[in-house]
C-alpha cells in the first residue's frame, strides 16, 4: 500500500472511529435502521402496505420486501417476525401469489382460536408496520414442465395453492389468461371449508374454473358433512393417473397419507404446524445441550427449577438487569406467573421466553 492510500485508510477508519463514538452505544447501523430499515445490508424486513379482509376471520397482508429479498416459487411459504407486547413472534405462512412486477409479496392469514399471532395480523396490524422476514423456502411447487394434478386443500390450506395457480393462469380485465406456460397442466382442486361464505379465494377458485382453468370440486361441511377420502375416487375417477398435493390440518393429511400409501398413490402435503399443546399445570424442562430434564411445578419459574437442577443458566435478574434470562422455547407451552398469559412454541416457531416470570404449563424443550 503506498503512503497516499495508507493515509486515506487512516482517515476512513478515523472518521468511523469517531461517528461511533458520537453515537454510543448505538452504532450508525442503528440509526440507518430508522431511517432506511428495508436497505440493502440490514437485517431483512418488510413493511406492511395494506390489510384486506378474505374472509370474517382472514385476511391477505400485502409487504413490500427489504431490498435483499432474494424471491420466491410460486407455493414456497416465508417465516414473518413481528413484535407483540415487547415479544418478538415469529411464524410461517405461505406466500399466495407468483414472482410480481412491483416486488411486493402477500399472504394470507387465517385467524385461529387461541392463534397470538394470526389474530394480531388479521385484527390488528396495519399499513406502516416493519415486520422481520426470513428468505422463502419450501418445496411444495409445481412440478415442471407439467403433469395431471390433484389439489386437496382445506380452510387455510389453499394459501400455498392459490399462489401457484394465480402464477399459472393471470386474472386481467379481460378474464383469465391461459399462458403457454400452464398448457401442459391438468388441474382439480378438490377445496373443504366450513361453509361458502368462510371459503377463502372461492371466488378466485370459482373464476378459475368457470374459464375452464382448472377443475373446482368444492366441499362445504355444512352442505356435504366432512370430508372422507374414501370418496376421493368417485369426486376424481382419474386419482390414480394424478399426482397429489395437499394442504390442510393434520386429520385430513393423515388421512390421506393413509389412503394413498395403501394404494400406491403418489401424494406430497405441506404441513403448517405439526404439534398442538394444551395448557396444564407444570411440566418437564429438557435443556438439550446438557442433557438435563427435570420436572417443573406450575408455579415456581423455570430459571428457579433450572438452576437448582444444576443447570447453568443466563440470568441478570438478582443484579437488575432485566431480560438477562431470555432463552429461546424451542418447543413447549409456559404460563407467565404475573397475569397467567399462556405462550405456546413449536419447532421454527422462534419464541423466546423470560424464564424468571414464565412457569411450564406443559412439556419444555430448550436447545440451552
Amino acid at each position: 500500500m503506498n503512503l497516499p492510500q495508507r493515509a486515506g485508510t487512516v482517515a476512513v477508519v478515523s472518521i468511523t472511529r469517531f461517528i461511533e463514538a458520537a453515537t454510543t452505544p448505538l452504532l450508525p447501523a442503528d440509526y440507518l435502521d430508522l431511517f432506511i430499515p428495508l436497505r440493502a445490508g440490514a437485517d431483512l424486513r418488510g413493511r406492511i402496505v395494506s390489510v384486506t379482509p378474505e374472509t370474517q376471520d382472514a385476511a391477505t397482508i400485502e409487504i413490500q420486501p427489504g431490498a435483499d429479498w432474494a424471491g420466491h416459487v410460486p407455493g414456497q411459504y416465508l417465516r414473518i417476525g413481528i413484535d407483540i407486547d415487547g415479544i418478538r413472534q415469529w411464524r410461517a405462512y405461505s406466500l399466495t401469489h407468483g414472482p410480481r412486477a412491483d416486488g411486493r409479496i402477500a399472504i394470507t392469514v387465517k385467524a385461529v382460536p387461541d392463534g397470538l399471532v394470526s389474530h394480531h395480523l388479521v385484527h390488528r396490524a396495519s399499513p406502516g408496520t416493519l415486520v422481520h422476514l426470513e428468505q422463502a423456502a419450501g418445496e411444495f411447487v409445481l412440478p415442471l414442465p407439467g403433469g395431471r394434478l390433484l389439489f386437496v386443500t382445506a380452510g387455510s390450506g389453499i394459501t400455498p395453492v392459490i399462489g401457484m395457480l394465480r402464477n399459472l393462469f393471470p386474472v386481467s380485465a379481460d378474464g383469465v389468461l391461459k399462458l403457454p406456460r400452464s398448457a401442459a397442466y391438468d388441474i382439480v382442486v378438490v377445496h373443504v371449508a366450513p361453509t361458502r361464505p368462510a371459503s377463502i379465494f372461492r371466488r378466485d377458485l370459482e373464476e378459475l374454473d368457470r374459464s375452464g382453468a382448472i377443475r373446482l370440486i368444492a366441499r362445504y361441511d355444512d352442505e356435504h358433512g366432512v370430508l372422507d377420502v374414501d370418496d376421493l375416487e368417485a369426486l376424481v375417477p382419474d386419482l390414480a393417473q394424478r399426482a397429489t398435493f395437499a394442504c390442510g390440518p393434520a386429520g385430513l393429511l393423515e388421512a390421506l397419507e393413509a389412503h394413498h400409501r395403501v394404494r400406491g398413490l403418489e401424494l406430497q402435503t405441506e404441513k403448517f404446524r405439526t404439534t398442538f399443546h394444551v395448557a396444564g399445570q407444570g411440566g418437564t424442562l429438557s435443556f438439550a445441550a446438557s442433557g438435563t430434564t427435570v420436572s417443573a411445578d406450575g408455579d415456581r419459574p423455570i430459571l428457579d427449577v433450572a438452576e437448582q437442577a444444576g443447570v447453568l443458566m443466563p440470568s441478570g435478574c438478582r443484579m437488575g438487569i432485566c431480560f438477562g434470562c431470555v432463552l429461546p422455547l424451542r418447543e413447549g407451552i409456559v404460563r407467565d406467573l404475573r397475569d397467567g398469559a399462556v405462550t405456546t412454541a413449536t419447532p421454527g416457531d422462534g419464541v423466546v421466553i423470560q424464564t424468571c416470570i414464565s412457569a411450564a404449563a406443559g412439556d419444555c424443550h430448550f436447545d440451552h
